[in-house]
C-alpha cells in the first residue's frame, strides 16, 4: 500500500495499520472537546465523529490514498496517536500531506514531532514527493509548532473543507 509506514519505528513509536479494535482506544480523542476545537464540520457526538474518522481511514487504505498509521508505544503497545502521509487536494492541486493527531493524555510529549519527522524522512528517502505539506487550521498553534519544528514554513493561507488554514510546506 502506497505511502503507508506500517512497521516503521522511531525511538518510542511503532507505526502500524489501524484495526476496528482501535476504535475504543481512539474514542477519548473525540470525547475531549479541545481535540476538535479548531475544526468545523466534525460531528458533535464523539461516537459519530470517531466512526466517521475510522471509515475515512479504512477507505484510504482500500483506495491507496495514503493513510493514517496508528502510533503505538514500542514498549507497552498503547495507542498514542495517529500520523501518516495523505493524498489531498488543495486548491485544485494534488498534494502529499503529513497529518498527525495525538490522544490528549499524550499531548506535549513530543510524539507528534517524532512521528511527523519520520513521515518526512521516509517520504523524501523513498522519493514519494518533491515536497510535502501540512494543512493546519490558522488557530491551531500546537500543530503549527510541530510543522515548523520539522522544517516546514507557511506556503499560503487558504480555505480547506470550509476551514481557514495555513498550508505548511517543505521541499525535498
Amino acid at each position: 500500500m502506497k505511502y503507508l509506514l506500517e512497521g516503521e519505528r522511531t525511538q518510542r513509536l511503532l507505526f502500524r495499520k489501524f484495526t476496528p479494535l482501535d476504535y475504543t482506544d481512539w474514542l477519548p480523542f473525540h470525547q475531549n472537546t479541545a481535540s476538535s476545537q479548531y475544526w468545523s464540520g466534525i460531528p458533535k457526538d464523539p461516537k459519530t465523529a470517531c466512526e466517521q474518522q475510522f471509515k475515512g481511514i479504512f477507505k484510504r487504505y482500500n483506495n491507496d490514498q495514503g493513510a493514517m498509521n496508528a502510533l503505538v508505544d514500542n514498549k507497552t503497545q498503547a495507542l498514542i496517536g495517529m500520523c501518516g502521509l495523505l493524498v489531498q487536494e488543495v486548491d485544485g492541486t494534488e498534494e502529499l500531506e503529513i497529518g498527525y493527531s495525538i490522544l490528549p493524555k499524550y499531548w506535549r510529549s513530543g510524539y507528534a514531532y517524532e512521528a511527523a519527522k519520520k513521515c518526512k524522512e521516509l517520504a523524501f528517502k523513498k522519493k514519494w514527493a518533491t515536497h510535502l505539506i501540512s494543512i493546519i487550521h490558522i488557530d491551531n498553534l500546537p500543530s503549527q509548532k510541530v510543522a515548523l519544528k520539522i522544517g516546514m514554513q507557511i506556503d499560503k493561507t487558504t480555505t480547506y473543507k470550509n476551514n481557514p488554514v495555513h498550508i505548511y510546506r517543505i521541499d525535498r
